[in-house]
């Protein structure tokens, strides 16, 4: 199959307008092949960290190591969304068979509110969620690597963090990406000097060719290197970090720091056309969602429907619909809400949910509610890794939106997260994304927000085929069930399904999104004429996300950087002798 191929366009800030994208049969550029390798295979946003995974493969290092030097060469390489300040979750599926995750998404501070972001008439005050110091949760992403890295891990903490430690201090060659990127965000930046010495030169712009160096944050990494998570939530980076917050009226404080733990839950499991689905659990929405969508999908063929026609994206859509209203209702923070899970990923469950399908009409979400059941983020990026003893590792990362609140720690040379906006902030206002939260997502201490981050391993008997997972806000789940369908349903190889033009629908806002030349005209006549009015395309700016995955085949480890971005896929050799 041929498929346009969309390079270097990300979503970035646009909040994905509430993105959906809308497949269709129009002629598309070949999209570029997959990366190959018996060995090992790396695929990430950055061609940097994907080395740095790759390199850490070859010398000898298991999935989970190389994960965690991706994650720490994120931080440097890809600053939009890679991070100390921020959180992720990683699904690990261990050679043994274990497979568990880890939960190191950011908690509200000590001192956080219900109606902090509100002012006195209980209104929503424009950009406190989203561009100040408040806007920062405790950040949990250097704890949760490096619980990741001693438990399951092979290699020391120094071994996975010297790389990214001199990316930061040697420098990195700027290229278009980069380069492009810190200066549309310049205004931004210089309204935090610590922010402008970073990402500005001078009074100027960085160039293509630039050598880029952090000093501070190659100094930040090394007290991580040597004290492990007293290098960040205690000591000199632990009082820098409360600084800022004082300076910028921030809340996070030395006991938010010291107490902050990284959390192993049980992933969320389903089964899809005889694979088996194992995805993150909340406080992430995503593997939930994921498991409910492909539940309602099982009963239809959309394979026979064949990929991008009317019929198969009429039916998405309205699993899509029905999955998301459920998310604005139920979903949240475990700890602090009782998310019926199980109900909510019951096959029979979906049946029920899906009862009022109409394969002729859409749905109207303002008819749309929550599921009843018994009572019991878009600058985000995400890599895949996969060895060759049979481990491998969904990473998803994030500071919220790109360069999260742009605001660097002084003298730590890290960006601050805004991921306090994914909380509900308002119950039935709508965050940055355009999604609806409610009661069981309301800011509390110590709370842990809703997050669509899904890094998802697809099994078949028993054994990995498929690690993938995107950016993209609340577009994440959307586009890695498409990749998901396109590999199961369309029997695409993984460069087709990840290329392929993807859609996505939330409930509300009620429209459909679609990228660039993704519905033939006639597709879009057809999708119209059933009820879908609000197909919005979104022109060669925008792109719905970002999916770095890796696939097992019968000629080796296939891996695939999203041609949407600027990342790479790296492989690495099987050592002579296996």
């Amino acid at each position: 199959m041929y498929y346009r191929a969309i390079f270097c366009i990300r979503l970035a800030t646009a909040a994905l307008l509430n993105l959906t994208v809308v497949i269709s049969s129009t002629a598309w550029a070949k999209a570029r092949e997959a990366e190959l390798a018996d060995g090992g295979m790396v695929a990430t946003r950055s061609s940097w960290a994907s080395q740095i995974g790759a390199d850490i493969l070859s010398q000898g290092g298991n999935a989970v190591d190389a994960a965690v030097a991706v994650g720490f060469g994120l931080a440097v390489s890809y600053p939009s969304a890679g991070n100390l300040g921020g959180g992720g979750f990683m699904v690990i599926r261990l050679a043994d068979g274990t497979v568990i995750t880890n939960d190191h998404r950011e908690k509200a501070p000590g001192n956080a509110t219900k109606d902090m972001f509100l002012d006195e008439n209980g209104d929503v005050v424009k950009g406190l969620s989203t561009r100040s110091h408040l806007a920062a949760g405790v950040p949990g992403s250097v704890a949760g690597l490096l619980d990741v890295l001693e438990k399951y891990g092979t290699m020391t903490r120094a071994q996975v963090m010297q790389p990214a430690i001199e990316l930061a201090s040697n420098g990195i060659v700027l290229d278009r990406d980069l380069a492009e990127s810190f200066a549309r965000r310049k205004r931004e930046f210089a309204k935090y000097p610590a922010s402008a010495a970073v990402f500005t030169k001078g009074s100027g712009s960085y160039q293509i060719g630039d050598l880029w160096r952090q000093p501070d944050l190659a100094a930040s990494l090394e007290r991580i290197k040597e004290r492990g998570k007293a290098g960040f939530y205690q000591g000199e980076t632990a009082d820098l970090l409360v600084a800022e917050m004082q300076r910028g009226g921030g809340l996070i404080s030395h006991e938010d720091l010291r107490s902050y733990e990284s959390v192993w839950r049980e992933p969320i499991r389903g089964t899809y056309r005889g694979h088996e689905i194992v995805s993150m659990p909340p406080p992430s929405s995503g593997g939930v969602l994921l498991v409910q969508m492909l539940n309602m999908l099982e009963a239809h063929d959309l394979a026979a429907m064949g990929y991008g026609s009317a019929q198969a994206i009429h039916t998405i859509i309205e699993a899509e619909r029905r999955a998301y209203a459920d998310r604005a209702q139920h979903l949240g923070d475990v700890d602090f809400y009782p998310v019926p899970i199980t109900q909510l990923t019951d096959k029979e469950y979906a049946k029920a949910r899906f009862a009022n399908f109409d394969p002729t009409k859409a749905g109207r979400s303002e008819d749309i509610e929550a599921g009843r059941v018994p009572v019991e983020s878009m600058e985000t990026t995400h890599a895949s890794v996969i060895d060759a003893k049979g481990n491998a590792v969904a990473y998803t990362t994030t500071l919220n939106l790109s360069y999260g609140s742009k605001i660097v720690v002084a003298g730590a040379g890290f960006l601050l997260n805004n991921e306090m906006d994914d909380f509900s902030v308002k119950e039935n206002v709508a965050n940055y994304y355009g999604v609806i939260g409610r009661e069981a997502n309301r800011i509390e201490a110590g709370k842990r927000m809703l997050s669509s981050m899904t890094p998802t391993i697809v099994l078949k008997e028993g054994a990995p085929i498929l690690v993938t997972g995107s950016p993209g806000g609340s577009t994440i789940i959307t586009t890695t069930m498409q990749v998901i369908l396109n590999v199961i349903d369309h029997q695409m190889s993984l460069s087709d399904a990840v290329s392929s033009p993807r859609f996505h629908h939330q409930w509300l806002p009620d429209r459909v999104l679609v990228e660039p030349f993704a519905l033939s005209p006639d597709t879009r006549a057809v999708l119209e004429g059933m009820g879908h009015a609000q197909l919005l395309d979104l022109g060669t700016r925008f792109s719905l996300g970002d999916a770095n995955s890796v696939m097992r085949t019968e000629r080796g480890y296939e891996g695939m950087a999203d041609p949407r971005n600027a990342g790479s896929a790296v492989g690495v050799a099987k050592p002579s002798g296996e």
